[in-house]
C-alpha cells in the first residue's frame, strides 16, 4: 500500500475520534440541563410544600389572625411564594423541552450522520486499496512477462548460433520467443491501461471523494457546536424570560409588606378585647385610729358622721376587682364572714340577743368585706355556679346568650349570630320560593309533576322558618337587653356620687334572682355580670369545675341565729343541719340546710356531731 493511503487512514482515525469526543460534549451537556431541571423540580416542589406549611388552616383559630394587616401580608407572600415557585417549574419544563429533548434528538441523528460519513470514508479507502492492488498486479504481471521474454529470447539466439541443433528445434525456439514477446506486450499494455485507471481513481480519491467527506464531517462538527452553543442561549433565555415575572412577584411581597398598617392592626386589637367596662372608683381610706370595734367597722354601710354614704365601693367596683385577685387571697376571703362570731346568748331568748355584726346599719364595710358580701350573696351555689359559667369562657363551654363574655364583646357575639340566623332565613324563604314556583308549575302543567309532592317539602321549610325566627327573636332580645345595658360615658359618676343604699346591698345578695340566663346561669347588675364573666387568662386556669362539699357530720342548734350578714345561714333552736365544714379556728362553722341553703354560724350558737370516718373537711373550693 502506498504512503498516500496510510496518511489517509491515519486522518479518518483521528477525525472519528475527535467526532466521538464531539457527541460525548452534547451528552455530557444534556446531562448537567437534566440536573438543573431536577433542581428546579426539587426547588419549586420545596417551597410550595414550604408556602402549604405556613397557609391558615380551615376552620382554626389561624384563620382569624388574618384579619391583621402584618398577617395578610404574610399570607400574600405565601402565594407570592408559591407564584414563585411555579416559575421555577416553568424554568424545569422549558429547559427539557427545548434543550433536553431537542438536544437528546439531536445526538440520535448526529451519530447516523457521522456513521454514514465515515461509513463513505472507509468505502472509498478501500476502492483506492482495491485499485492500487490491481496496479501491482498488473505491474507483477508485466515484469513476469518481460522477463520471461528475455529469457526466451537468449535461449533463441543460444540454439539459433549451435551447429548441433536442428532446424527444427531452432524454430521450435524461435517461435516460443516470438510468444513470450507477444505476451510482454500484452501485460505492458494492460498494466499501462491499469496505472492509467489507478492514477485517475487516486486523483479523485484525494482531490475530490475524500474532501467532500472531510468536508460534510467538518460540516456536522460545525453544526454541533453552533447547536451547543444555541442551546447555551436557551439555557440562558429561560431563565431572563421568567425573570420579569419573578420581579413581579418579589415586587407583590415589598407591596404587602407596605401595606402593613400597625395602627389599624393595634385598633382591631383594641375592638377584639374591649370589654366595655368603666374603670374603678378609688379606693376609700379606712381610718382605724377611730375608737369603734373592728367589728362594727366591717358590718357598716354608712357614715353617721357626715350623713352620706360612700359609694366608692359600688357593686360595679366590687364586681371589677375581683378577677385580679390571686387565688390564694380569693379562697381566703371565701371561707369565712372574716368577722368574730357574736357570742352565745346569756338569757334564755336567744333572739332577743343583738347578733352585733348582723346589723346592716353601720359605718361602712373594708374592700375585704365587700368581696365576701359579692362572692357569698344568696342563693351562694348558685351565685358561685354563675361565677363557674363565667369563667369557662376559655374552655368553650360558654352559655347560649355568651353572658360569660364582656358586654362589648357579648354585643359583637350576639350580633353575629343574629347575622348568621338572617342568611339562613333568607337561604329558607328563597328554598320556600323556589318551591312554591315549582308548584304553580306543577298545577299548571300537571304532566310535569305531582303539585302535592312539594307539599310536604313546603311544610317542612315552613317549620324551619318558624324555628331559626324564634331563634332570632330570642337573640335580638338578648342583643338589646345588652345594648340597653351598655354603660355609658357619665355613669360612672353617676355611680360613684350615688347613696349607697340598703336595696343595693339587696340587689347584690339576691344575685340569683336577679336575672337568670338561658343556660341556667344567675347574673346580677349589667356591669357586674359581665365584670364577673371576664377574668384574665391566669385566673381562669385556676378554678376547676365546682363539686358540693362533702358533708362530714351533723350539727343541733342550741340558739336561734339571725344571719343577716352575707356568707351566715339563719338557724333556729333545734334546728337540725348538716357540718361541711369544722371551726378552723376563727369561731365560726359551715352548715347546709339543703342543696341551696349553706353558710356560716358562730361554733358557740351549734352543737357539732362528726361522723367518725371522716378524717376533716375540706377547706378549699
Amino acid at each position: 500500500m502506498g504512503p498516500c493511503c496510510f496518511s489517509a487512514q491515519d486522518q479518518f482515525d483521528n477525525l472519528e475520534k475527535h467526532t466521538q469526543w464531539g457527541i460525548d460534549v452534547l451528552e455530557k451537556y444534556i446531562k448537567f440541563v437534566k440536573e438543573r431541571t431536577e433542581i428546579e423540580i426539587n426547588y419549586a416542589k420545596q417551597l410550595r410544600n414550604l408556602s402549604k406549611k405556613y397557609q391558615p388552616k380551615k376552620n382554626s383559630k389561624e384563620e382569624d389572625e388574618y384579619k391583621y394587616s402584618s398577617c395578610r401580608a404574610f399570607l400574600a407572600t405565601l402565594n407570592e411564594i408559591n407564584d414563585y415557585a411555579g416559575q421555577h417549574e416553568v424554568i424545569s419544563e422549558n429547559m427539557t423541552s427545548q434543550i433536553t429533548t431537542e438536544l437528546a434528538r439531536y445526538v440520535q441523528e448526529l451519530k447516523q450522520e457521522r456513521k454514514s460519513h465515515f461509513h463513505d470514508g472507509r468505502k472509498a479507502q478501500q476502492h483506492i486499496e482495491t485499485c492500487w492492488k490491481q496496479l501491482e498486479s498488473s505491474k507483477r504481471r508485466f515484469e513476469r512477462d518481460c522477463k520471461e521474454a528475455d529469457r526466451a529470447q537468449q535461449y533463441f539466439e543460444k540454439m539459433d548460433a549451435d551447429i548441433n541443433v536442428t532446424k527444427a528445434d531452432v524454430e521450435k525456439a524461435r517461435q516460443q520467443a516470438q510468444l513470450r514477446h507477444q505476451m510482454a506486450e500484452e501485460s505492458k499494455a494492460e498494466y499501462s491501461s491499469t496505472l492509467q485507471k489507478f492514477n485517475h481513481e487516486q486523483h479523485e480519491h484525494y482531490h475530490t471523494h475524500i474532501p467532500n467527506i472531510f468536508q460534510k464531517i467538518q460540516e456536522m462538527e460545525e453544526r454541533r457546536i453552533v447547536r451547543l452553543g444555541e442551546s447555551m442561549k436557551t439555557f440562558a433565555e429561560v431563565d431572563r424570560q421568567v425573570i420579569p415575572i419573578i420581579g413581579r412577584c418579589l415586587d407583590e411581597i415589598t407591596k404587602a409588606a407596605e401595606s402593613i398598617n400597625q395602627k389599624n392592626d393595634s385598633q382591631m386589637v383594641i375592638e377584639a378585647f374591649k370589654s366595655g367596662f368603666e374603670p374603678p372608683g378609688d379606693v376609700d381610706f379606712e381610718d382605724f385610729t377611730q375608737p369603734i370595734k373592728r367589728t362594727i367597722s366591717e358590718s357598716s354601710l354608712s357614715n353617721s358622721k357626715d350623713g352620706k354614704s360612700e359609694s366608692r365601693f359600688s357593686s360595679k367596683s366590687k364586681g371589677k376587682l375581683w378577677p385580679f385577685i390571686k387565688k390564694n387571697k380569693l379562697m381566703s376571703l371565701l371561707t369565712s364572714p372574716h368577722q368574730p362570731p357574736p357570742p352565745p346568748p346569756s338569757s334564755g331568748s336567744p333572739s332577743a340577743v343583738p347578733n352585733g355584726p348582723q346589723s346592716p346599719k353601720q359605718q361602712k364595710e373594708p374592700l375585704s368585706h365587700r368581696f365576701n358580701e359579692f362572692m357569698t350573696s344568696k342563693p351562694k351555689i348558685h351565685c358561685f355556679r354563675s361565677l363557674k359559667r363565667g369563667l369557662s369562657l376559655k374552655l368553650g363551654a360558654g352559655p347560649e346568650d355568651f353572658s360569660n363574655l364582656p358586654p362589648e364583646q357579648r354585643r359583637k357575639k350576639l350580633q353575629q349570630k343574629v347575622d348568621e340566623l338572617n342568611k339562613d332565613i333568607q337561604k329558607e324563604l328563597d328554598q320556600r320560593d323556589a318551591l312554591t314556583k315549582m308548584k304553580d308549575v306543577y298545577i299548571k302543567n300537571p304532566q310535569m309533576g305531582d303539585a302535592a309532592s312539594v307539599d310536604h317539602k313546603l311544610a317542612e321549610l315552613g317549620q324551619n322558618l318558624e324555628k331559626l325566627r324564634l331563634e332570632e327573636q330570642k337573640f335580638l332580645g338578648w342583643l338589646a337587653e345588652v345594648e340597653g345595658r351598655l354603660p355609658v360615658r357619665t355613669e360612672p359618676a353617676r355611680r360613684q356620687s350615688g347613696l349607697y343604699e340598703p336595696q343595693n346591698t339587696l340587689t347584690v345578695n339576691n344575685c340569683a334572682q336577679d336575672r337568670e340566663s338561658p343556660d341556667g346561669s344567675y347574673t346580677e347588675e349589667p356591669s357586674q355580670e359581665s365584670e364577673l364573666k371576664a377574668p384574665p387568662p391566669d385566673f381562669d386556669d385556676e378554678f376547676d369545675d365546682e363539686e358540693p362539699l362533702p358533708t362530714i357530720g351533723t350539727c343541733k342548734a342550741l340558739y336561734t341565729f339571725e344571719g343577716q350578714n352575707e356568707g351566715t345561714i339563719s338557724v333556729t333552736e333545734g334546728e337540725t343541719l348538716y357540718v361541711i365544714e369544722e371551726d378552723k379556728g376563727d369561731g365560726w362553722t359551715r352548715i347546709r340546710r339543703n342543696e341551696d341553703e349553706e353558710g356560716y354560724v358562730p361554733t358557740s350558737y351549734v352543737d357539732v356531731f362528726l361522723d367518725k370516718n371522716v378524717k376533716g373537711a375540706k377547706t378549699y373550693i
